[in-house]
Protein backbone atom coordinates (compact mmCIF):
# COMPACT_ATOMS: atom_id res chain seq x y z
CA UNK A 1 0.00 0.00 0.00
CA UNK A 2 1.58 3.08 -1.18
CA UNK A 3 1.99 5.92 1.67
CA UNK A 4 -0.62 8.91 1.44
CA UNK A 5 0.82 12.55 0.32
CA UNK A 6 -1.02 13.92 3.45
CA UNK A 7 -2.05 12.16 6.79
CA UNK A 8 -5.38 10.60 6.94
CA UNK A 9 -7.34 9.92 9.74
CA UNK A 10 -10.11 7.38 9.74
CA UNK A 11 -13.69 8.71 11.02
CA UNK A 12 -13.93 7.02 14.91
CA UNK A 13 -16.75 4.85 15.59
CA UNK A 14 -19.02 6.99 17.68
CA UNK A 15 -20.64 10.02 14.97
CA UNK A 16 -20.40 13.13 16.35
CA UNK A 17 -23.02 15.16 17.74
CA UNK A 18 -23.77 18.83 16.98
CA UNK A 19 -23.45 19.95 20.46
CA UNK A 20 -20.12 18.98 20.04
CA UNK A 21 -19.10 20.48 17.05
CA UNK A 22 -17.38 24.64 16.82
CA UNK A 23 -18.80 27.50 15.41
CA UNK A 24 -18.11 25.95 11.84
CA UNK A 25 -21.38 24.42 11.43
CA UNK A 26 -22.69 28.04 12.61
CA UNK A 27 -22.67 29.29 9.18
CA UNK A 28 -25.30 31.00 7.56
CA UNK A 29 -23.52 32.37 4.77
CA UNK A 30 -20.61 31.47 2.21
CA UNK A 31 -17.77 33.04 3.53
CA UNK A 32 -15.08 32.58 0.48
CA UNK A 33 -17.88 34.64 -2.37
CA UNK A 34 -18.73 38.03 -2.92
CA UNK A 35 -21.97 39.54 -1.14
CA UNK A 36 -23.98 41.77 -0.91
CA UNK A 37 -21.59 44.11 1.17
CA UNK A 38 -18.91 43.61 -1.05
CA UNK A 39 -21.12 45.09 -4.59
CA UNK A 40 -20.16 48.69 -4.15
CA UNK A 41 -16.54 48.21 -3.23
CA UNK A 42 -15.83 46.53 -6.77
CA UNK A 43 -16.20 47.47 -10.11
CA UNK A 44 -16.83 43.79 -11.33
CA UNK A 45 -19.16 43.22 -8.58
CA UNK A 46 -22.13 41.69 -10.85
CA UNK A 47 -19.43 38.99 -12.56
CA UNK A 48 -17.99 38.61 -8.61
CA UNK A 49 -21.13 37.88 -7.79
CA UNK A 50 -21.83 35.36 -10.86
CA UNK A 51 -18.89 33.58 -10.79
CA UNK A 52 -19.01 32.85 -6.84
CA UNK A 53 -22.20 30.12 -7.80
CA UNK A 54 -19.83 27.83 -10.09
CA UNK A 55 -16.87 28.76 -7.33
CA UNK A 56 -19.68 27.05 -4.74
CA UNK A 57 -19.44 23.45 -6.29
CA UNK A 58 -16.49 23.26 -4.65
CA UNK A 59 -16.60 24.81 -1.55
CA UNK A 60 -14.41 23.30 1.08
CA UNK A 61 -16.85 23.56 4.20
CA UNK A 62 -14.82 22.45 7.08
CA UNK A 63 -11.17 21.32 6.27
CA UNK A 64 -11.32 18.57 9.59
CA UNK A 65 -13.95 16.70 7.49
CA UNK A 66 -12.37 14.98 4.63
CA UNK A 67 -15.76 14.21 3.05
CA UNK A 68 -16.97 18.02 2.89
CA UNK A 69 -15.41 19.19 -0.20
CA UNK A 70 -19.00 20.61 -1.28
CA UNK A 71 -21.75 19.70 -4.19
CA UNK A 72 -19.73 17.05 -5.70
CA UNK A 73 -19.27 15.15 -2.05
CA UNK A 74 -23.43 15.54 -2.00
CA UNK A 75 -23.21 13.65 -5.05
CA UNK A 76 -21.34 11.09 -4.00
CA UNK A 77 -23.57 11.10 -1.06
CA UNK A 78 -26.63 10.19 -3.40
CA UNK A 79 -24.88 7.13 -4.91
CA UNK A 80 -24.20 5.83 -1.63
CA UNK A 81 -27.51 6.32 -0.41
CA UNK A 82 -28.91 3.98 -3.72
CA UNK A 83 -27.59 0.70 -4.52
CA UNK A 84 -25.30 1.01 -7.79
CA UNK A 85 -22.06 1.34 -5.99
CA UNK A 86 -21.05 0.60 -2.87
CA UNK A 87 -17.41 0.84 -0.55
CA UNK A 88 -15.42 -2.02 -0.53
CA UNK A 89 -14.61 -1.74 2.96
CA UNK A 90 -15.16 0.49 5.84
CA UNK A 91 -11.31 0.98 6.51
CA UNK A 92 -10.46 4.84 5.98
CA UNK A 93 -14.42 5.24 5.07
CA UNK A 94 -15.72 8.49 5.35
CA UNK A 95 -18.93 8.18 3.99
CA UNK A 96 -20.09 5.16 6.23
CA UNK A 97 -22.82 6.56 7.90
CA UNK A 98 -24.87 7.47 4.54
CA UNK A 99 -23.90 4.28 3.25
CA UNK A 100 -24.96 2.67 6.46
CA UNK A 101 -27.86 4.94 7.46
CA UNK A 102 -26.37 5.43 10.94
CA UNK A 103 -26.93 8.91 12.11
CA UNK A 104 -29.21 10.66 9.91
CA UNK A 105 -31.18 12.11 12.79
CA UNK A 106 -31.24 16.15 12.86
CA UNK A 107 -28.80 16.19 16.18
CA UNK A 108 -25.67 15.08 13.64
CA UNK A 109 -22.74 16.60 11.56
CA UNK A 110 -23.89 14.75 8.77
CA UNK A 111 -27.02 16.31 8.06
CA UNK A 112 -25.83 19.66 8.84
CA UNK A 113 -22.91 19.59 6.30
CA UNK A 114 -25.79 18.86 3.29
CA UNK A 115 -28.35 21.41 4.53
CA UNK A 116 -25.28 24.51 4.95
CA UNK A 117 -23.59 23.63 1.61
CA UNK A 118 -27.32 23.85 0.04
CA UNK A 119 -28.26 26.89 1.43
CA UNK A 120 -24.71 28.77 1.59
CA UNK A 121 -24.91 27.63 -2.39
CA UNK A 122 -28.54 28.88 -2.37
CA UNK A 123 -27.24 32.42 -1.09
CA UNK A 124 -24.58 32.89 -3.67
CA UNK A 125 -27.88 32.68 -6.51
CA UNK A 126 -29.67 34.76 -4.17
CA UNK A 127 -26.91 37.09 -4.54
CA UNK A 128 -27.31 37.65 -8.21
CA UNK A 129 -30.95 37.16 -8.38
CA UNK A 130 -31.28 40.02 -5.92
CA UNK A 131 -28.41 42.29 -6.85
CA UNK A 132 -29.77 42.75 -10.82
CA UNK A 133 -32.82 44.23 -11.54
CA UNK A 134 -34.28 43.23 -14.92
CA UNK A 135 -36.16 46.46 -16.04
CA UNK A 136 -32.47 48.25 -15.62
CA UNK A 137 -29.71 45.64 -16.77
CA UNK A 138 -28.04 45.53 -19.73
CA UNK A 139 -27.81 42.31 -21.88
CA UNK A 140 -24.48 41.18 -20.12
CA UNK A 141 -26.36 41.53 -16.71
CA UNK A 142 -29.54 39.91 -18.08
CA UNK A 143 -27.66 36.97 -19.18
CA UNK A 144 -25.60 36.80 -15.68
CA UNK A 145 -29.43 37.13 -13.88
CA UNK A 146 -30.76 33.96 -15.91
CA UNK A 147 -27.48 32.07 -14.25
CA UNK A 148 -29.02 33.42 -10.99
CA UNK A 149 -32.57 31.68 -11.99
CA UNK A 150 -30.97 28.71 -13.51
CA UNK A 151 -28.36 28.11 -10.21
CA UNK A 152 -31.18 28.79 -8.10
CA UNK A 153 -33.79 26.25 -9.75
CA UNK A 154 -31.21 23.39 -10.06
CA UNK A 155 -30.52 24.02 -6.20
CA UNK A 156 -34.08 23.95 -4.93
CA UNK A 157 -34.93 21.07 -7.35
CA UNK A 158 -32.16 18.48 -5.25
CA UNK A 159 -33.40 19.64 -1.71
CA UNK A 160 -37.16 19.13 -2.92
CA UNK A 161 -36.57 16.00 -3.88
CA UNK A 162 -33.49 14.54 -1.19
CA UNK A 163 -36.06 16.13 1.51
CA UNK A 164 -39.72 16.05 0.55
CA UNK A 165 -41.52 12.76 2.36
CA UNK A 166 -42.76 10.20 0.65
CA UNK A 167 -44.18 7.17 1.92
CA UNK A 168 -41.89 4.22 2.80
CA UNK A 169 -41.41 1.22 4.30
CA UNK A 170 -39.19 1.88 7.53
CA UNK A 171 -40.94 4.71 8.87
CA UNK A 172 -44.04 6.60 9.36
CA UNK A 173 -45.63 9.57 7.60
CA UNK A 174 -46.53 10.80 11.27
CA UNK A 175 -43.92 12.04 12.68
CA UNK A 176 -43.04 12.66 16.31
CA UNK A 177 -45.03 15.37 17.01
CA UNK A 178 -48.10 13.77 15.31
CA UNK A 179 -48.01 15.63 12.36
CA UNK A 180 -48.08 14.26 9.02
CA UNK A 181 -45.17 15.48 6.66
CA UNK A 182 -46.05 13.79 3.79
CA UNK A 183 -45.40 16.10 0.61
CA UNK A 184 -43.50 18.44 2.50
CA UNK A 185 -40.57 19.57 0.85
CA UNK A 186 -38.01 22.33 2.36
CA UNK A 187 -38.23 26.05 3.14
CA UNK A 188 -37.91 28.59 0.26
CA UNK A 189 -35.21 31.17 1.05
CA UNK A 190 -35.51 34.14 -1.81
CA UNK A 191 -33.44 37.38 -2.63
CA UNK A 192 -35.87 39.65 -1.30
CA UNK A 193 -36.85 38.06 1.90
CA UNK A 194 -36.55 40.04 5.67
CA UNK A 195 -34.93 38.04 8.49
CA UNK A 196 -38.28 38.04 10.47
CA UNK A 197 -39.75 36.68 6.59
CA UNK A 198 -36.86 34.00 6.81
CA UNK A 199 -37.28 32.84 10.67
CA UNK A 200 -40.69 32.10 9.72
CA UNK A 201 -40.81 29.89 6.69
CA UNK A 202 -42.18 26.75 6.62
CA UNK A 203 -41.76 23.91 4.54
CA UNK A 204 -43.00 23.95 1.05
CA UNK A 205 -45.81 21.72 -0.06
CA UNK A 206 -44.78 19.86 -3.01
CA UNK A 207 -46.91 22.02 -5.43
CA UNK A 208 -45.66 25.12 -4.14
CA UNK A 209 -41.97 24.07 -4.67
CA UNK A 210 -42.81 23.51 -8.03
CA UNK A 211 -44.44 26.33 -9.08
CA UNK A 212 -41.65 28.21 -7.18
CA UNK A 213 -39.26 26.29 -9.40
CA UNK A 214 -41.16 26.08 -12.46
CA UNK A 215 -41.27 30.14 -12.48
CA UNK A 216 -37.31 30.69 -11.93
CA UNK A 217 -36.75 28.61 -15.12
CA UNK A 218 -39.10 30.53 -16.79
CA UNK A 219 -37.07 33.93 -15.77
CA UNK A 220 -34.29 31.86 -16.51
CA UNK A 221 -35.08 30.66 -20.03
CA UNK A 222 -35.80 34.22 -20.70
CA UNK A 223 -32.77 36.03 -19.32
CA UNK A 224 -29.81 33.30 -20.31
CA UNK A 225 -30.11 33.44 -24.30
CA UNK A 226 -28.62 36.82 -23.62
CA UNK A 227 -25.53 35.26 -21.70
CA UNK A 228 -22.35 35.82 -23.87
CA UNK A 229 -20.10 33.30 -22.30
CA UNK A 230 -20.92 29.81 -19.83
CA UNK A 231 -17.08 30.36 -18.65
CA UNK A 232 -16.06 27.01 -19.94
CA UNK A 233 -19.52 25.30 -19.48
CA UNK A 234 -19.26 25.83 -15.37
CA UNK A 235 -22.58 28.54 -15.73
CA UNK A 236 -25.76 26.95 -17.18
CA UNK A 237 -26.67 27.61 -20.63
CA UNK A 238 -30.22 27.63 -22.46
CA UNK A 239 -29.72 23.53 -22.95
CA UNK A 240 -29.63 23.14 -19.09
CA UNK A 241 -32.57 25.44 -18.65
CA UNK A 242 -34.32 23.07 -20.83
CA UNK A 243 -32.37 20.24 -19.07
CA UNK A 244 -33.79 21.00 -15.38
CA UNK A 245 -37.26 21.55 -16.83
CA UNK A 246 -36.95 17.97 -18.04
CA UNK A 247 -36.29 17.57 -14.13
CA UNK A 248 -38.56 19.14 -13.07
CA UNK A 249 -41.54 17.55 -14.64
CA UNK A 250 -40.26 14.32 -14.30
CA UNK A 251 -39.91 14.70 -10.55
CA UNK A 252 -43.87 16.12 -10.93
CA UNK A 253 -45.33 13.51 -12.90
CA UNK A 254 -45.77 15.74 -16.00
CA UNK A 255 -44.39 13.50 -18.21
CA UNK A 256 -45.35 15.20 -22.08
CA UNK A 257 -43.94 18.59 -20.54
CA UNK A 258 -40.87 16.19 -19.18
CA UNK A 259 -40.72 14.67 -23.04
CA UNK A 260 -41.14 18.24 -24.72
CA UNK A 261 -38.18 19.53 -22.52
CA UNK A 262 -36.05 16.57 -22.52
CA UNK A 263 -35.99 17.02 -26.86
CA UNK A 264 -35.25 20.62 -26.15
CA UNK A 265 -32.47 20.24 -24.24
CA UNK A 266 -31.09 17.56 -26.92
CA UNK A 267 -31.20 19.63 -29.85
CA UNK A 268 -30.40 22.63 -28.27
CA UNK A 269 -27.08 21.14 -27.22
CA UNK A 270 -26.55 19.45 -30.36
CA UNK A 271 -26.36 23.11 -32.13
CA UNK A 272 -23.56 23.52 -29.36
CA UNK A 273 -22.29 19.96 -31.22
CA UNK A 274 -22.84 18.24 -27.41
CA UNK A 275 -23.45 15.08 -28.23
CA UNK A 276 -23.48 11.39 -26.23
CA UNK A 277 -19.87 10.55 -25.72
CA UNK A 278 -18.03 7.85 -27.31
CA UNK A 279 -16.85 4.49 -26.00
CA UNK A 280 -13.07 5.92 -26.40
CA UNK A 281 -14.47 9.45 -24.36
CA UNK A 282 -15.70 7.81 -21.85
CA UNK A 283 -12.66 4.84 -21.44
CA UNK A 284 -9.89 7.12 -22.25
CA UNK A 285 -7.57 7.16 -19.49
CA UNK A 286 -6.16 10.40 -19.93
CA UNK A 287 -9.53 12.21 -20.25
CA UNK A 288 -12.26 9.73 -19.34
CA UNK A 289 -15.31 12.03 -17.37
CA UNK A 290 -12.30 14.12 -16.03
CA UNK A 291 -12.53 16.96 -18.65
CA UNK A 292 -15.63 19.20 -19.20
CA UNK A 293 -15.78 19.34 -23.14
CA UNK A 294 -18.11 16.74 -23.79
CA UNK A 295 -20.88 17.88 -21.22
CA UNK A 296 -23.82 20.16 -21.00
CA UNK A 297 -22.74 21.74 -17.72
CA UNK A 298 -19.84 20.75 -15.36
CA UNK A 299 -17.83 21.56 -12.11
CA UNK A 300 -14.15 22.73 -12.53
CA UNK A 301 -11.96 21.91 -9.52
CA UNK A 302 -8.23 24.16 -10.57
CA UNK A 303 -5.27 24.14 -8.80
CA UNK A 304 -6.42 27.70 -7.61
CA UNK A 305 -9.31 25.94 -5.60
CA UNK A 306 -8.84 24.94 -1.49
CA UNK A 307 -10.05 21.20 -2.35
CA UNK A 308 -7.23 20.81 -4.44
CA UNK A 309 -4.42 22.27 -2.67
CA UNK A 310 -5.47 20.13 0.14
CA UNK A 311 -4.65 16.82 -1.90
CA UNK A 312 -7.02 14.86 -0.22
CA UNK A 313 -10.52 16.57 0.30
CA UNK A 314 -11.37 16.53 -3.28
CA UNK A 315 -13.83 14.37 -6.08
CA UNK A 316 -10.78 12.87 -7.42
CA UNK A 317 -9.49 11.76 -3.51
CA UNK A 318 -12.80 9.55 -2.96
CA UNK A 319 -13.91 9.17 -6.21
CA UNK A 320 -10.87 8.44 -8.83
CA UNK A 321 -9.86 4.81 -7.90
CA UNK A 322 -6.62 4.71 -10.08
CA UNK A 323 -5.15 7.48 -8.12
CA UNK A 324 -2.98 6.46 -5.61
CA UNK A 325 -3.08 9.97 -3.30
CA UNK A 326 -6.12 10.70 -2.14
CA UNK A 327 -9.19 8.11 0.13
CA UNK A 328 -10.04 5.75 -2.51
CA UNK A 329 -7.53 3.60 -4.51
CA UNK A 330 -4.10 1.73 -4.12
CA UNK A 331 -3.54 4.42 -1.27
CA UNK A 332 -6.11 3.00 1.36
CA UNK A 333 -7.35 -0.36 -0.39
CA UNK A 334 -10.84 1.57 -0.14
CA UNK A 335 -12.46 0.95 -3.47
CA UNK A 336 -15.71 2.29 -5.25
CA UNK A 337 -17.35 -1.17 -6.58
CA UNK A 338 -20.23 -1.56 -8.19
CA UNK A 339 -23.12 -3.70 -6.53
CA UNK A 340 -22.67 -7.59 -8.27
CA UNK A 341 -25.68 -7.72 -9.28
CA UNK A 342 -25.95 -3.83 -11.04
CA UNK A 343 -22.63 -5.17 -12.64
CA UNK A 344 -23.74 -8.91 -14.06
CA UNK A 345 -26.94 -7.23 -15.25
CA UNK A 346 -24.75 -5.18 -17.79
CA UNK A 347 -24.65 -6.84 -21.01
CA UNK A 348 -21.08 -8.06 -21.88
CA UNK A 349 -21.66 -5.94 -25.28
CA UNK A 350 -22.18 -3.25 -23.73
CA UNK A 351 -19.12 -1.04 -23.41
CA UNK A 352 -20.05 0.79 -20.33
CA UNK A 353 -19.43 -2.27 -18.59
CA UNK A 354 -15.99 -1.88 -19.33
CA UNK A 355 -15.77 1.46 -16.29
CA UNK A 356 -15.51 -1.48 -14.00
CA UNK A 357 -12.74 -4.11 -13.03
CA UNK A 358 -14.21 -6.94 -14.64
CA UNK A 359 -13.45 -10.10 -12.49
CA UNK A 360 -10.64 -12.78 -13.27
CA UNK A 361 -11.78 -14.97 -15.84
CA UNK A 362 -14.77 -12.90 -17.45
CA UNK A 363 -14.57 -12.47 -20.88
CA UNK A 364 -14.02 -9.02 -20.24
CA UNK A 365 -11.05 -8.96 -17.68
CA UNK A 366 -8.52 -8.17 -20.64
CA UNK A 367 -10.66 -5.01 -22.09
CA UNK A 368 -10.85 -3.01 -19.53
CA UNK A 369 -8.24 -0.09 -19.84
CA UNK A 370 -6.13 1.20 -17.03
CA UNK A 371 -3.31 3.84 -16.22
CA UNK A 372 -1.60 0.97 -14.87
CA UNK A 373 -2.09 -2.34 -15.29
CA UNK A 374 0.10 -3.89 -12.27
CA UNK A 375 -0.95 -1.05 -9.84
CA UNK A 376 -5.00 -2.57 -11.20
CA UNK A 377 -4.37 -6.21 -9.60
CA UNK A 378 -4.97 -4.87 -6.64
CA UNK A 379 -8.15 -3.61 -7.36
CA UNK A 380 -11.51 -5.27 -5.75
CA UNK A 381 -13.52 -6.62 -8.75
CA UNK A 382 -16.10 -4.52 -10.37
CA UNK A 383 -13.98 -1.47 -8.97
CA UNK A 384 -14.88 1.64 -10.87
CA UNK A 385 -12.39 3.41 -12.97
CA UNK A 386 -15.29 5.63 -14.84
CA UNK A 387 -13.18 8.90 -13.76
CA UNK A 388 -9.84 9.23 -14.08
CA UNK A 389 -7.26 11.59 -12.28
CA UNK A 390 -6.19 14.81 -13.99
CA UNK A 391 -4.22 13.91 -17.21
CA UNK A 392 -4.15 10.29 -16.17
CA UNK A 393 -1.95 10.96 -13.57
CA UNK A 394 -2.54 9.12 -10.65
CA UNK A 395 0.04 9.92 -8.22
CA UNK A 396 0.39 13.79 -8.29
CA UNK A 397 -2.28 15.10 -6.29
CA UNK A 398 -1.93 18.48 -8.07
CA UNK A 399 -2.65 17.83 -11.40
CA UNK A 400 -4.31 14.40 -10.79
CA UNK A 401 -7.18 16.46 -8.81
CA UNK A 402 -7.41 18.98 -11.26
CA UNK A 403 -10.63 17.56 -12.76
CA UNK A 404 -14.04 18.19 -14.04
CA UNK A 405 -17.20 16.37 -12.47
CA UNK A 406 -20.44 16.43 -14.49
CA UNK A 407 -23.98 18.34 -13.20
CA UNK A 408 -25.67 17.24 -16.34
CA UNK A 409 -24.77 15.41 -19.44
CA UNK A 410 -27.06 15.46 -22.77
CA UNK A 411 -26.91 11.49 -22.52
CA UNK A 412 -29.15 12.08 -19.43
CA UNK A 413 -31.95 13.90 -21.20
CA UNK A 414 -32.46 10.84 -24.04
CA UNK A 415 -33.11 8.63 -20.86
CA UNK A 416 -36.20 11.31 -19.85
CA UNK A 417 -37.14 11.43 -22.67
CA UNK A 418 -37.46 7.63 -23.57
CA UNK A 419 -39.19 7.32 -19.60
CA UNK A 420 -41.67 9.85 -20.00
CA UNK A 421 -42.88 9.15 -23.29
CA UNK A 422 -42.51 5.13 -21.96
CA UNK A 423 -45.43 6.44 -18.97
CA UNK A 424 -47.45 7.15 -22.26
CA UNK A 425 -46.64 5.65 -25.06
CA UNK A 426 -45.15 1.91 -24.55
CA UNK A 427 -43.98 1.71 -28.02
CA UNK A 428 -42.59 5.04 -28.14
CA UNK A 429 -40.75 4.85 -25.07
CA UNK A 430 -39.57 1.35 -26.47
CA UNK A 431 -38.19 2.51 -29.57
CA UNK A 432 -36.36 5.51 -28.18
CA UNK A 433 -34.38 3.21 -25.53
CA UNK A 434 -33.54 1.04 -28.32
CA UNK A 435 -32.32 3.91 -31.04
CA UNK A 436 -30.70 5.55 -28.22
CA UNK A 437 -28.89 2.03 -27.21
CA UNK A 438 -28.13 0.53 -30.51
CA UNK A 439 -26.53 3.77 -31.52
CA UNK A 440 -24.39 4.85 -28.95
CA UNK A 441 -23.79 2.07 -26.38
CA UNK A 442 -24.65 -1.53 -27.04
CA UNK A 443 -25.39 -2.16 -31.01
CA UNK A 444 -26.88 -5.67 -29.67
CA UNK A 445 -28.81 -3.75 -27.68
CA UNK A 446 -33.09 -4.63 -28.44
CA UNK A 447 -36.00 -4.70 -25.25
CA UNK A 448 -39.31 -5.58 -26.02
CA UNK A 449 -40.32 -4.93 -22.58
CA UNK A 450 -43.60 -3.05 -22.00
CA UNK A 451 -45.61 -1.38 -18.65
CA UNK A 452 -44.04 -1.30 -15.45
CA UNK A 453 -41.44 -3.48 -16.85
CA UNK A 454 -40.25 -1.14 -19.56
CA UNK A 455 -40.17 1.91 -17.26
CA UNK A 456 -37.78 -0.09 -14.87
CA UNK A 457 -35.47 -1.31 -17.92
CA UNK A 458 -35.01 2.49 -18.95
CA UNK A 459 -33.87 3.41 -15.47
CA UNK A 460 -31.68 0.84 -15.00
CA UNK A 461 -30.07 1.95 -18.77
CA UNK A 462 -30.07 5.75 -16.93
CA UNK A 463 -28.52 4.53 -13.75
CA UNK A 464 -25.55 2.93 -16.23
CA UNK A 465 -25.08 5.81 -18.00
CA UNK A 466 -25.31 8.09 -14.89
CA UNK A 467 -23.66 5.98 -12.42
CA UNK A 468 -21.59 7.63 -9.97
CA UNK A 469 -22.99 11.04 -10.76
CA UNK A 470 -25.39 11.46 -8.39
CA UNK A 471 -28.95 10.83 -10.07
CA UNK A 472 -30.11 7.27 -9.66
CA UNK A 473 -31.17 8.37 -5.61
CA UNK A 474 -33.52 10.49 -7.42
CA UNK A 475 -35.29 7.53 -9.66
CA UNK A 476 -35.21 5.59 -7.09
CA UNK A 477 -36.49 7.54 -4.90
CA UNK A 478 -39.33 8.83 -7.49
CA UNK A 479 -40.53 5.63 -8.70
CA UNK A 480 -40.44 3.69 -5.38
CA UNK A 481 -38.51 1.49 -6.75
CA UNK A 482 -36.86 -0.95 -3.93
CA UNK A 483 -33.41 -1.24 -3.02
CA UNK A 484 -31.73 -5.08 -2.42
CA UNK A 485 -28.27 -5.02 -1.12
CA UNK A 486 -28.47 -8.52 0.75
CA UNK A 487 -28.21 -11.64 -1.05
CA UNK A 488 -25.79 -14.28 -1.89
CA UNK A 489 -22.87 -13.09 -3.08
CA UNK A 490 -23.49 -9.54 -2.21
CA UNK A 491 -20.20 -7.12 -2.75
CA UNK A 492 -21.82 -4.77 0.03
CA UNK A 493 -20.30 -4.21 3.50
CA UNK A 494 -22.17 -6.34 6.27
CA UNK A 495 -23.54 -3.36 7.85
CA UNK A 496 -25.35 -1.96 4.61
CA UNK A 497 -26.78 -5.19 3.93
CA UNK A 498 -30.15 -3.77 3.62
CA UNK A 499 -33.27 -5.07 1.76
CA UNK A 500 -36.31 -2.58 1.38
CA UNK A 501 -39.85 -3.56 -0.46
CA UNK A 502 -40.26 0.81 -1.30
CA UNK A 503 -38.01 3.78 -1.52
CA UNK A 504 -35.52 3.37 1.05
CA UNK A 505 -36.95 5.52 4.24
CA UNK A 506 -33.24 7.21 4.24
CA UNK A 507 -34.14 8.74 1.20
CA UNK A 508 -36.07 11.28 2.71
CA UNK A 509 -33.39 12.99 4.76
CA UNK A 510 -34.11 14.91 7.83
CA UNK A 511 -33.17 18.76 7.99
CA UNK A 512 -31.10 19.76 11.15
CA UNK A 513 -31.89 20.94 14.02
CA UNK A 514 -30.04 24.31 13.34
CA UNK A 515 -32.93 24.91 11.24
CA UNK A 516 -35.53 24.82 13.93
CA UNK A 517 -33.57 26.78 16.38
CA UNK A 518 -33.40 29.73 13.80
CA UNK A 519 -36.75 29.27 11.62
CA UNK A 520 -39.46 28.25 14.55
CA UNK A 521 -42.14 27.46 11.53
CA UNK A 522 -40.71 24.36 10.83
CA UNK A 523 -40.63 23.26 14.68
CA UNK A 524 -42.33 20.26 14.64
CA UNK A 525 -42.50 19.31 11.05
CA UNK A 526 -39.26 17.55 10.68
CA UNK A 527 -39.12 13.63 8.82
CA UNK A 528 -38.35 10.96 10.91
CA UNK A 529 -35.40 9.54 11.96
CA UNK A 530 -35.10 7.03 9.43
CA UNK A 531 -31.38 5.82 11.53
CA UNK A 532 -30.83 2.46 11.87
CA UNK A 533 -34.64 1.43 10.98
CA UNK A 534 -34.33 -1.98 8.80
CA UNK A 535 -32.50 -4.91 9.68
CA UNK A 536 -29.43 -5.82 8.29
CA UNK A 537 -29.85 -8.93 5.91
CA UNK A 538 -27.89 -12.12 7.65
CA UNK A 539 -28.52 -14.98 4.86
CA UNK A 540 -31.24 -16.16 6.46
Amino acid sequence: MKKLNKTIFALGAVAVSLTTLNSCIEETEPTSVATTKQIAASSAATEALVMAQPAYFNHLWDEDRHYSFGYGAIMHVRDLMASDITKSTLSYNQWRYWLCNQYQGDQYIFGQFIWNVYYGFVLAANNVVGNIDPTTATDEQLGFLGTGYAFRAMLYLDLARMYEFLPNDGTSAINANGNDVTGLTVPIVKAEMTQDEARNNPRAKHADMKAFIEDDLNKAEEYIVKLTTTNGKTLPDLACVYGLKARLYMWDGDYAKAQEYARKAINEAASNDIVPMTQEQCLNTTTGFNVVDPWMWGAVQTTEDDVVQTGIINWTSHVSDESTFGYCGTATGLYNVADKNFYDRISDTDFRKLEFKAPAGSPLASNVSYIDKSAAEEMDDYTMVKFRPGNGNADDSMTGSSTAYPIMRVEEMYFIEAEAAAHQNAAQGQQLINDFMKNYRDPNYNTTKSGDDLIEEIVFQKRVELVGEGQSFFDIKRLNLPVTRGYAGTNFVATARFNTTTRPAWMNLVMVRTEKNNNPAVDGWNNPDPSDCYKVWTGK
